[in-house]
């Protein structure tokens, strides 16, 4: 299983960047997809996620800013985030577990079997 992130870069206060994360070598459809991030000298923490079939959504950090979705058939899942603000700033991490894993779980790194290589999203003032 891979997974590869993309779409990160410098960029400035206010901006939009969406991040796309491809999945290779497992059933797209049957997994739930998930993002993280990691500030410098932070813990990472739960960004958003999404479910297959239904698309149930769920988005704790940079709520009413960022958005999570996913494209069956390109096996990506994306991370759109607008109004971008400084602390913003992290390696942003994708990762994949099981459709039926619950709720709950799917805010936890621990609710992940696989994980991508991260994107840094740099945002200057």
């Amino acid at each position: 299983v891979q997974l590869q992130a993309s779409g990160g870069g410098l960029t400035q206060a206010g901006e939009s960047l969406r991040l796309s994360c491809q999945a290779s070598g497992l059933t797209f459809s049957n997994f739930a997809m998930g993002w993280f991030r990691q500030a410098p000298g932070e813990e990472r923490q739960f960004v958003a996620a999404v479910r297959s079939g239904d698309g149930t959504n769920y988005v704790d950090y940079g709520k009413g800013r960022f958005s999570i979705s996913r494209d069956r058939a390109k096996n990506t899942v994306y991370l759109q985030m607008n109004s971008l603000k400084p602390e913003d700033t992290a390696i942003y991490y994708c990762a994949a577990n099981s459709n039926r894993v619950i709720s709950s779980q799917l805010r936890l790194e621990t609710g992940y079997r696989y994980w991508g290589q991260g994107t840094l999203v740099t945002v200057s003032s």
